[in-house]
């Protein structure tokens, strides 16, 4: 890895968990990590339930936009984290992968993805760690 270590967050929609994922780590860990997020089958908007529940927490999503998971993304990031995408996802040799198992978001409501969204947190906070030992102490 680099100086700076790159992740990737990459779900089929790219509307939801990714985003959320993406919103956590670009909010606890700054500049630190290069923050990416992608979707196999991209949604044309970010899930209103997904942006309402991050603004409970102070993080605003709601001006990101779903965006195609492009091999370029996945060669320019040391960590790829998937969330539900299977087979759509390119692996290259050499790339840190998690397979994040987390309840999709979409089409429910605000009481079901509150608790998706904290487990999101928990897990970024446990990927600072693991990238920057010393990040885990400004979370």
């Amino acid at each position: 890895m680099s100086d700076r270590p790159s992740v990737l967050f990459v779900c089929v929609h790219n509307a939801g968990r990714s985003q959320m994922a993406a919103g956590f780590l670009t909010a606890l860990a700054g500049d630190r990590i290069d923050v990416r997020s992608a979707g196999s089958m991209p949604g044309d908007q970010i899930n209103p339930v997904a942006v309402e529940a991050m603004r409970e927490v102070g993080i605003d999503i709601a001006g990101e936009q779903p965006k195609k998971l492009t091999e370029d993304a996945v060669k320019a990031s040391d960590v790829v984290i998937t969330m539900g995408c299977g087979d759509e996802c390119p692996y290259f040799p050499g790339k840190r992968y998690e397979d994040w198992v987390l309840e999709d978001p979409a089409g429910q409501g605000i009481d079901a993805v509150r608790p998706i969204r904290d487990e999101i947190r928990s897990r970024i906070e446990e990927l600072i760690a693991s990238l920057s030992p010393e990040g885990a102490n400004r979370v």
